[in-house]
């Protein structure tokens, strides 16, 4: 064809650069969880993923705080997702295979704390509050830092009260940012 002028080794290149490419796409796939029966540690995604479907059906009002560099808004929403609204939560389950002995485990009575042990985890901390079986608050710890950025974030949920969700990010020659995102649910409709 007029159109088509390459010749036939960079195709071949292209083709075999293509085929290359497809089969180094497999290794990028995620993590997936312990599967066949009790997790190692507190599942972490699945009980925000109960709690979001059962925020979702409640449909209650939140009072939500936003604070960037200092600069506050204040409004009173419904969350439609409360997936996306929750998704840093979710994103910090520790229950991968690669990771089941990555964590130390305190836990007494009412308290269980996941402690990283080593630093390049991303999920350094999380500590849970129990009443019985009864979840009454998660408080977690992420870090990461590679050579364009670091953040540290630290998640706070209180059942049918509040979260909080505070950010330090620093991404080279962007600088600093500070983030906070509060969110009171009410009781009331």
């Amino acid at each position: 064809m007029y159109w088509c002028k390459l010749k036939p080794t960079t195709i071949i290149a292209a083709v075999f650069g293509g085929a290359m490419l497809l089969s180094g796409l497999q290794s990028c796939k995620p993590d997936i969880k312990q599967s066949g029966g009790v997790l190692k540690y507190f599942d972490i995604s699945g009980y925000f993923k109960a709690d979001t479907a059962r925020l979702r059906k409640l449909d209650v009002a939140v009072n939500k705080t936003v604070t960037h560099n200092g600069v506050t808004e204040n409004k009173t929403v419904h969350i439609a997702n409360w997936g996306q609204e929750l998704n840093l939560f979710i994103q910090s389950d520790i229950n991968r295979p690669a990771w089941k002995n990555s964590y130390k485990v305190q836990t007494t009575d009412s308290l269980i704390v996941y402690q990283a042990r080593y630093p390049e985890l991303r999920t350094t901390r999380i500590v849970i509050k129990k009443d019985k079986e009864q979840v009454k608050w998660v408080l977690i710890y992420n870090h990461t830092k590679n050579l364009l950025y670091e953040t540290r974030e630290k998640l706070s949920y209180y059942p049918d009260s509040v979260y909080l969700i505070e950010k330090w990010q620093k991404v080279k020659l962007m600088g600093r940012n500070n983030y906070i995102i509060k969110g009171v649910l009410s009781t009331k409709k």
